[in-house]
């Protein structure tokens, strides 16, 4: 973005490059005409090469900022042609799955309250094997306990976890 604020053409054909799809897109999803599409995707380039656009850094990503604009011209443009059409008619299909995504996140929501519930030498390995990809040998090399210590304590971690997440 720095490099688009002053004026580098370069950095705009990326972006353009990276993110006109998307942005084409969500605009022929909502409006059902190609030549709409491509002047709201227009509109929507020539906004961000003029520094005019609401965009900020640190708040989201680039490409989510400019699918949701998209959208927004785009049911904009459809109020503009047709007043009569009720826009809570257009129908965007979202690609996740909206079930699943919640029952993952109650999913690792459990399984943090479980985590805190382990002693804190119960944690460190867990943390250790799953989330830092150690074997159950570079564990016991790095803690300095026996690998028969270190499967055990890891094996009764993991059978507290399951119970606390299934129960």
């Amino acid at each position: 973005m720095e490099r688009i604020r002053s004026n580098d053409q370069m950095a705009m054909a990326e972006v353009f490059d990276r993110y006109g799809g998307l942005v084409y897109s969500v605009a022929l999803r909502v409006l059902k005409e190609p030549d709409q599409a491509e002047d709201v995707m227009q509109d929507i380039f020539f906004q961000l090469w003029k520094g005019t656009g609401s965009y900020r850094e640190g708040r989201g990503s680039l490409g989510a900022w400019l699918a949701v604009v998209a959208r927004n011209r785009a049911i904009d443009s459809l109020r503009r042609k047709k007043p009569t059409d009720s826009v809570e008619d257009v129908v965007l299909p979202a690609k996740t799955d909206l079930a699943s995504e919640s029952e993952r996140n109650l999913m690792i929501e459990k399984v943090r309250v479980v985590m805190k519930g382990l002693t804190p030498e119960q944690q460190s390995l867990v943390e250790l094997a799953f989330f830092e990809g150690m074997s159950h040998s570079e564990i016991a090399a790095k803690t300095g306990d026996a690998l028969g210590t270190v499967k055990t304590r890891i094996r009764t971690a993991l059978m507290t976890l399951r119970k606390g997440v299934q129960g």
